[in-house]
């Protein structure tokens, strides 16, 4: 029995070496998305800035445009002022020519504050893409270290993943498949018991009696409290039996 508890132990042994290994590198995937979600943020802040700028140079081209088809309209006007047979219509239309001449002027002056701004949210712009690429760069590399290091692990977890393989062939079939039934709900699945009968999964005491028939056939049995796979320390320690105090 001694043998097979000792393949058991050599194969939980490198289901611990897994455990800690994507233990260590669980944080990473994390600490990826957490990097790529401020990278996006980054980038948002300067898309937005872009927007901005966009919007305001779309104002001025169509303002622009207005203008340039309102002067056309009133060089039309004023081409038909002398046509005019009434001074009551020549007096009608001069005035829609000067209406439409001060809303040009209203306009120009909107043109040349667009301007203004546009040169300021260039400006904007231009600095938000430059804290953006320097922004960029650092967390892109910070991104690809976390990527080999997650790559890294993924890769000893293979080669341990192959070293498990060969250690299950050794383990008897019957322990291999209460030890996986164990080791879904926890870790280590199977635990020694110190004399006077503590379990060293839970550290509750085992009773007396179960612990001396424990002792006795130097098999495995069950703690009553956290259901691991138990077994008398001294078995695998190659120890004398130590029975419970009576």
């Amino acid at each position: 029995m001694r043998d097979k508890l000792l393949a058991l132990s050599a194969l939980q042994k490198v289901d611990l070496d897994i455990a800690a290994l994507k233990k260590n590198a669980e944080a990473y995937p994390r600490e990826m998305a957490e990097l790529e979600k401020q990278l996006a943020t980054a980038k948002a802040a300067v898309d937005a800035e872009r927007t901005k700028l966009d919007q305001l140079e779309t104002q001025k081209r169509t303002l622009e445009q207005t203008i340039t088809e309102e002067r056309d309209k009133v060089r039309k006007w004023e081409a038909r002022l002398s046509e005019q047979r009434s001074t009551r219509e020549y007096s009608a239309l001069a005035r829609e020519i000067d209406i439409a001449k001060k809303g040009q002027q209203t306009m120009s002056e909107d043109v040349q504050e667009l301007g203004k701004q546009i040169i300021i949210a260039r400006d904007v712009v231009k600095t938000k893409e430059g804290e953006f690429t320097g922004k960029t760069k650092d967390l892109v590399e910070r991104i690809e270290v976390l990527r080999t290091k997650l790559a890294e692990v993924e890769a000893q977890v293979k080669v341990i993943d192959e070293k498990r393989a060969d250690a299950a062939k050794a383990v008897d079939s019957t322990l291999l498949r209460q030890y996986d039934s164990v080791r879904k709900k926890r870790m280590p699945a199977m635990v020694a018991v110190n004399a006077p009968g503590t379990c060293s999964g839970c550290r509750m005491n085992i009773p007396a009696q179960r612990f001396n028939t424990l002792v006795a056939s130097r098999g495995i049995d069950t703690c009553p409290s956290c259901t691991r796979m138990i077994y008398a320390a001294e078995v695998l320690e190659d120890r004398a039996p130590a029975a419970a105090p009576k």
